[in-house]
């Protein structure tokens, strides 16, 4: 089935997808109707969020990735009755950083710890299946 979610920096380096934090689990919105992505992108964009863009992927696609990533996910039906809105509270700090913070972020890994670098080859096992969703 085709869902529509939203990303950060779509089609970079830094591209990140947006999810809610549900008690201690980060949580995919996966949404049934683009409509309600895209109003959901724009409420976002109300709270001083990045503008996120609404992207179309197969719901099997982000829920494998949710699985390998630990996340939960929560599909939104598309004629639902309830408006879905977003927390009022936002993390203080992103796993991605918006595209005009992202000179650094390769010097950023480079000089992390080597107990939390991740293999060569587990990264590009990593980065397939990320492209995999794309």
């Amino acid at each position: 089935m085709r869902v529509f979610v939203l990303l950060f920096n779509a089609g970079t380096d830094n591209e990140g997808i947006h999810s809610i934090r549900v008690g201690d689990r980060n949580t995919i919105m996966m949404f049934e109707s683009e409509d309600d992505a895209t109003r959901f992108a724009l409420m976002l964009e109300a709270q001083d969020f990045p503008t996120p863009t609404v992207e179309g992927m197969d719901d099997q696609d982000i829920i494998d990735f949710c699985k390998s990533a630990d996340f939960g996910w929560e599909l939104v039906p598309e004629n639902s009755n309830t408006v879905v809105t977003p927390p009022k509270q936002n993390v203080e700090e992103t796993d991605w950083k918006p595209e005009s913070q992202t000179q650094n972020n390769y010097d950023n890994y480079s000089s992390q710890s080597e107990e939390q670098q991740m293999s060569d080859s587990e990264l590009d096992s990593f980065r397939r299946r990320l492209e995999g969703l794309l």
